[in-house]
């Protein structure tokens, strides 16, 4: 009678211990910590490029039907106007660069001129012939033109005199068939502004484009 009575005592001791060994594991699964995945960085978005100036036109009275840059071509010559900037020849922007380069404070045809302009070309040359300016060949191939039949006075660069094909302000240049040039130049004005065009002459071709078609 003990005997069966101390068996049954360990049977249940057994299943009561079988039963919370069962719970612990149980338990210990469901606090089991679950690691959060880490959200991805937001991606920032990339930063609106600043638009380049190209001109300054508007600031005086000009509206333009064509924006730069804007290529003329003839005779397999193309010249492309980048950049054109109008000051007032007093002004600290003018005199910075004619300082720089230079410039005389007159031209051929401005002697007392009321603005500088200051312009960025491309020379590029696909046709057969060497196109140069040179102390013996200044042949003026392009022209600007902001009113009537007058056009920009060019001046030039004495500081780049001894300079061929400067990147900076060309004085003198030399462009074999198949090369371009990029590069800077400055002209002196002193009437009106009516509207803007640019004219190309070469090997017996002409092109023309109105950047400002007029503005009476």
């Amino acid at each position: 009678m003990k005997k069966n009575i101390l068996r049954a005592a360990l049977t249940t001791t057994m299943l009561l211990s079988m039963v919370s060994g069962q719970n612990v594991i149980t338990n210990a699964a469901a606090v089991t910590p679950v690691t959060a995945s880490t959200p991805s960085a937001t991606a920032k978005p990339a930063a609106t490029p600043a638009p380049i100036m190209r001109d300054n036109l508007s600031k005086y009275g000009l509206k333009k039907d064509l924006e730069l840059p804007v290529t003329v071509t003839a005779g397999e010559l193309s010249y492309t106007l980048e950049k054109i900037m109008i000051y007032d020849f007093k002004s600290k922007d003018a005199q910075n660069l004619v300082k720089k380069y230079d410039y005389e404070s007159f031209g051929g045809l401005v002697s007392n001129p009321k603005y500088f302009i200051w312009t960025k070309i491309t020379i590029k040359n696909n046709s057969k012939n060497t196109v140069k300016r040179s102390l013996n060949d200044r042949e003026k191939l392009w022209t600007l033109s902001l009113q009537g039949k007058s056009q920009l006075d060019t001046i030039w660069p004495k500081a780049n005199v001894k300079k061929l094909n400067s990147k900076e302000a060309y004085y003198y240049y030399t462009i074999k068939p198949g090369e371009q040039l990029s590069t800077y130049q400055a002209y002196l004005y002193e009437e009106d502004f009516k509207y803007f065009v640019i004219r190309l002459f070469y090997g017996g071709e002409f092109d023309e484009k109105f950047v400002v078609n007029s503005q009476e």
